[in-house]
């Protein structure tokens, strides 16, 4: 297990070195390459400017910067965590070059250096990883492993384990009461429960994981398992026996001091994000609603008047956070009428007015829920709000349809910048929309929100044929 630990250590330092040496030798190339059009300083300021920036580096990476090490890894997983440890280091060194005045920084390529050195890493952690994998099949860098128990998650476990021999882990064997059909045959049976600390003296040294799947009711079996591991460095794991009805990923958290599995984890519950995308929403509502709302407003409530009878805003109660209700305000884009507040917009409605078409085409009409926003009913971006009659009926039809209630609802989100907007003439288009509201919820991030804002704008630019 040491060995094992002690390798890993030496893999992360060698990663890393790899890294801050291509970080360097990728900035005297560009040097070489461009030359003045890239540095025009004296050469001792590139040379403190490559320390700079591997320190900057290094400071972004140490901690979680490496994963390619770990037993199960996808390469995806690692291209994520490589660019998500440059925003930081990109964001840290612009800070640090322009404070120190390093003149390479004002250079023009020097975004592209940037953009150079991203897929560079990324395809040397690949081809580091390939190695690695190489070299596991051969027998090199396992964890050896036991299992306690044969419940349905402890086979999946087992073939996570070694369908893929590059992961890393060899399955010593396994313990349960009596010897189980639920393991191949090649799997050896090590004896019962009572018998694994036994076996783990008798192995002491060599196991580096223990996973058990004994219920809660067996403690007196478990405990001593635990102890054991506890004091003697083999690290324990329990599986417990909840997917054979929750097929899906959850999370550990404690409750005080007692442990609970959650089946989603929802970044907006803690409290500092929810305080960023509140700020965020004040100030950007507050701006567009003293700045441009109110020549939109004069412009476009004219042409209201003018195509028909009626007020400028269309108000209607829809579902919102928690399932409460709320008035919320759109540029009124048809005749009034008595469906209004049980019939979806269609394509060439009738109802619509000759300005209709146009404010809905391009959302305008969705301008007056900064109001909502500022007023704290909305967000900018969410979940799009339904009419009450919808949430009613969706509500019974669609499994998790109210999961998107958990949070505001929002003047644009990812299902409408993702091709769901407009009617739903199926179910299938409804749950697609609900599908994506609960992505959202689960993967929030501030970037995602600019992202989505930026996609509606671009949107409403060219014109979407599913706005009506």
């Amino acid at each position: 297990m040491q060995e094992v630990q002690r390798f890993n250590k030496v893999l992360k330092f060698i990663v890393l070195l790899g890294d801050v040496l291509l970080l360097n030798l990728l900035l005297w190339g560009f040097e070489l390459i461009f030359g003045n059009r890239f540095y025009s300083g004296v050469s001792s300021s590139l040379y403190q400017g490559m320390v700079l920036l591997s320190l900057c580096y290094l400071v972004c990476n140490i901690q979680s910067g490496v994963i390619l090490h770990h037993p199960v890894v996808r390469p995806e997983q690692i291209m994520i965590r490589v660019l998500r440890n440059m925003v930081p280091f990109v964001l840290f060194s612009i800070c640090f070059l322009s404070l120190f005045h390093f003149e390479f920084f004002r250079s023009r390529l020097f975004g592209l250096y940037y953009v150079a050195l991203l897929v560079i890493l990324i395809c040397y952690r690949l081809a580091f990883r390939y190695f690695l994998e190489l070299y596991r099949e051969k027998g090199g860098n396992v964890r050896m492993v036991v299992l306690v128990g044969s419940h349905e998650n402890m086979q999946e476990l087992y073939h996570s384990m070694t369908d893929d021999p590059t992961s890393g882990y060899r399955v010593m064997g396994y313990f349960e009461d009596s010897p189980s059909g639920c393991y191949p045959e090649e799997v050896a049976y090590l004896g019962q429960p009572k018998e694994a600390v036994e076996y783990l003296e008798q192995n002491a040294g060599k196991i580096a994981q223990l996973y058990c799947s004994l219920p809660s009711v067996r403690s007196a079996e478990i405990v001593p398992l635990i102890n054991y591991c506890e004091n003697h460095l083999v690290r324990f794991f329990s599986v417990p026996n909840v997917r054979n009805y929750l097929k899906r990923r959850m999370y550990f958290e404690l409750l005080g001091n007692v442990p609970v599995l959650s089946i989603r984890r929802e970044p907006l519950e803690l409290r500092e994000n929810r305080v960023l995308k509140r700020i965020f929403d004040i100030i950007s509502s507050s701006v567009f609603l003293c700045t441009i709302f109110p020549l939109v407003y004069i412009i476009v409530g004219i042409a209201i008047k003018l195509s028909s009878p009626g007020p400028i805003f269309f108000k209607q109660k829809r579902s919102g956070e928690d399932g409460r209700e709320f008035w919320c305000y759109k540029f009124r884009s048809m005749k009034v009428n008595a469906q209004c507040d049980i019939l979806q917009a269609t394509a060439n409605d009738p109802r619509k007015t000759r300005i209709g078409e146009f404010i809905r085409k391009t959302s305008i009409d969705e301008l007056p829920q900064f109001i909502n926003v500022l007023k704290g009913d909305m967000s900018v971006v969410g979940p799009r709000p339904h009419m009450l009659k919808h949430t009613e009926e969706y509500a019974q039809v669609i499994n998790k349809f109210m999961v998107r209630h958990f949070v505001k609802p929002g003047i644009t989100g990812w299902a409408q910048v993702t091709g769901y907007r407009g009617e739903t003439k199926e179910l299938w288009q409804m749950e697609g929309r609900v599908s994506r509201d609960i992505w959202y919820i689960e993967h929030w991030t501030f970037m995602l929100d600019l992202y989505i804002i930026y996609k509606t704008v671009y949107n409403a630019v060219h014109g979407e044929k599913e706005a009506y």
